[in-house]
């Protein structure tokens, strides 16, 4: 047998079918990585029988099936066939009369594998076999996949012999030899349960042989029962024919009792039709006495309830007769208790005059000591406040003082630096001094430079304190602001919420009508009571349920009169509304019931607490407000919180505009503070340099231990 063509239709990445023939000689395919070459292989083995889904590189076998990508979607069955020159004839008998032999597995999602041999169903046993026989198979050495070699090379004496005998054509022996053992166990386990089945018949034989005994005695106890019913019967047949003799003997004598009848029926007609003239009298008389009944029974019902009404007052009165006997005595006890309780209130009654009397001395006294107190705490107060403003004046003197030592520190030990630098200078230029020093001049200069870097700490001092108060201006300012934030941030959520719960901002297909209602506060729960659930449905012309313009020729009755509309207090409806509302009334809830009789068809009244009347007679009490009338105050609330939120966010521009002309200051007063600083060192610095140049000049000429001195204390 030689293979000759494999068609692939829906097996793991062929979802077309796919033809891939096998010539004479050798056949290669060749390709990059994940193009199907090893699918090609594992479809031989598994139209060959195999039946291990890992051997497919699979976790089901139902992952054979192609399961779809990106441009295709997934199959739900699979096909593998080859095609098999069979023209030696060395195929098994059942398959050996063609010349060809095509052998198919077909797959379908979660129901299995079909094999088929040239269209014929067969067990997956025999396509086994059949490959088997030509020493080839899903398991066979022939079919040499990635790490087979190294099997084979690392192979065992027992798996080498299966290589050999493949080579050798005797395979298809050993698998006819396995399914041949099977059947001869098989047939090992028939026997043995056709045994137990030759026992449970002997045991049945001997059950069916009591069975016939019992048959037999049966048989002969029902032919002397038989005889007994035949006896038995024919005694009930003589009883029966002499009650039949008795019976014809009983009609006789009933026919001559039906003649005698007849004849006293016939002069009964004639007395019946000679009552029926007496009738109608007797029937009027009958229905008088009968209304007379009824009225004697309705009599007699009346005075029953009267008697049971008349029994129950009594047993009423007998009650609260005994009831007012124990209140009786429960008053005599108490007016006992109160006689008691007002000797005792009498006598704190004197107790309490003494005790007031006692009082009110001592009371001018306590007025005066409390006055005085009352004085020791105002002045208290008050100079605690003035402490506590003097405290933080102090304090900031302090803080400025501290800033002004430290900056003062810090100029002493750069004068000390500089002075020590300076010292060095002079007497590297005693050396190089000359008599053309102009010490007048020097000493000038030196003053000018003392007297600007006097102006430059003054003006470094100001510049500190302008920043230190643009700071606290900050400070004064941001507070505001974070509290108009947070009322903003507060409102902000509230509209959120509203118009959340309100749907404004939902794009829905058909909006409901009271998203474009409007009413004066106070009337929500109103509107709502006398729209309902009509609120709901929309004005679009294209909505199944919808308010539309009803065309009235203007002759809708007015309301009575002293009636509000409550049209008057829609401050925005639809045009479609207002024929409605202009029908609607309001009334207060204690004049409602009277007005309601006065309604014409169609109209309707309110109250403020959604109370409603109708005009045919239909009310509803006003126990809560409806869903209606609280989406109404609601949007209500929406729109008073829309403008807070808008006040909100003006007080935060303002706010903001202040902080930020109090950072600005803050910026104009660092810059200013920093300019000063530079002012001030570039001014120390040339103060430095002049008494250095002044100093220089008296030690040129003699004086400069007492100049020095000087030049110490100037600074």
């Amino acid at each position: 047998m030689k293979f000759k063509r494999l068609r692939l239709i829906g097996f793991k990445s062929f979802v077309e079918p796919t033809d891939f023939v096998i010539e004479p000689g050798l056949t290669g395919v060749v390709g990059p990585n994940g193009c199907g070459k090893s699918n090609l292989v594992e479809a031989l083995r598994w139209v060959m029988g195999e039946a291990s889904h890992k051997a497919m590189r699979a976790a089901d076998m139902n992952d054979v099936i192609f399961s779809g990508n990106q441009k295709r979607p997934a199959r739900n069955t699979a096909e593998v066939s080859i095609l098999i020159d069979n023209t030696t004839r060395t195929a098994p008998a059942q398959f050996n009369g063609d010349d060809t032999l095509e052998v198919s597995r077909r797959i379908e999602r979660e129901q299995g594998s079909v094999y088929r041999v040239n269209g014929r169903d067969v067990r997956a046993r025999d396509v086994q076999i059949l490959f088997a026989d030509a020493s080839s198979g899903s398991r066979s050495p022939a079919l040499v996949h990635q790490g087979r070699i190294g099997e084979i090379i690392q192979a065992k004496p027992e798996q080498r012999r299966r290589v050999l005998e493949e080579a050798a054509g005797i395979s298809g022996l050993h698998a006819r030899r396995h399914e041949a053992e099977l059947r001869l166990r098989a047939a090992e386990q028939n026997l043995l349960r056709l045994e137990d089945v030759i026992g449970q018949l002997v045991n049945q034989v001997e059950s069916l042989k009591r069975q016939a005994r019992q048959a037999v005695r049966y048989k002969a106890l029902s032919g002397h029962v038989r005889k007994a019913e035949a006896t038995l019967f024919h005694v009930r047949f003589s009883q029966a024919m002499a009650e039949v003799a008795a019976a014809e003997q009983a009609k006789d004598e009933s026919a001559r009792a039906v003649v005698e009848r007849t004849s006293l029926q016939a002069e009964t007609a004639t007395q019946q039709a000679l009552t029926a003239a007496s009738l109608p009298a007797l029937r009027d008389a009958e229905a008088k006495a009968a209304a007379a009944l009824q009225r004697l029974v309705s009599a007699r019902d009346v005075l029953e309830r009267e008697e049971a009404r008349a029994n129950e007052r009594m047993a009423e009165l007998i009650r609260r007769s005994e009831q007012i006997a124990r209140d009786r005595d429960r008053e005599a006890q108490l007016l006992a208790d109160a006689d008691g309780t007002m000797e005792r209130l009498e006598a704190e009654r004197e107790q309490l005059a003494t005790d007031l009397e006692a009082a009110a001395e001592r009371r001018a006294e306590i007025e005066e000591r409390v006055a005085e107190a009352d004085a020791v705490v105002a002045a208290t107060e008050k100079g605690l406040s003035e402490l506590t403003a003097a405290l933080a004046e102090v304090t900031a003197r302090r803080r400025q003082l501290e800033g002004a030592v430290r900056a003062q520190s810090e100029r002493a030990s750069r004068t000390e630096n500089e002075l020590s630098s300076v010292t060095a200078d002079l007497d590297r230029m005693m050396a190089e001094a000359n008599d053309a020093v102009d010490l007048e001049a020097l000493a000038e200069a030196v003053e000018i430079a003392n007297a600007a870097s006097i102006e430059g700490e003054s003006a470094s001092v100001r510049a500190e304190a302008a920043h230190s108060g643009a700071r606290q201006a900050l400070d004064v300012a941001r507070q505001p602001l974070a509290e108009a934030e947070r009322r903003a941030n507060r409102l902000e959520t509230e509209a959120k919420t509203l118009a959340k719960v309100l749907h404004v901002d939902a794009k829905q297909l058909w909006p409901p009508v009271i998203d474009g209602l409007k009413v004066d506060k106070g009337y929500e729960t109103a509107l709502g009571a006398a729209l309902g659930d009509d609120l709901d449905a929309p004005v679009e012309p294209t909505a199944p349920i919808r308010w539309t313009l009803a065309a009235g020729d203007g002759s809708d009755p007015a309301l009575p009169e002293g009636i509000e509309s409550l049209g008057s207090h829609v401050t925005q409806a639809p045009e479609e509304l207002k024929r409605r509302l202009a029908q609607i009334g309001v009334v207060s809830r204690a004049d409602g019931p009277r007005l309601a009789g006065m309604l014409k068809p169609g109209q309707r009244l309110v109250s403020l607490d959604g109370d409603f009347w109708r005009w045919d007679g239909f009310a509803v009490a006003a126990h809560a407000p409806t869903g209606a009338a609280r989406r109404l105050a609601e949007r209500n609330r929406l729109a008073d919180v829309e403008a807070e939120l808008a006040l909100a966010r003006a007080e935060v521009e303002t706010r903001r505009e202040a902080v930020e002309a109090a950072q600005a200051e803050v910026r104009d007063a660092a810059e200013q503070e920093t300019a000063a600083r530079s002012a001030r060192r570039d001014l120390q610095r040339a103060a430095d340099a002049a008494r250095a140049r002044y100093a220089a000049a008296e030690r040129e000429l003699g004086r400069l231990p007492a100049r020095r001195a000087g030049l110490v204390e100037a600074p």
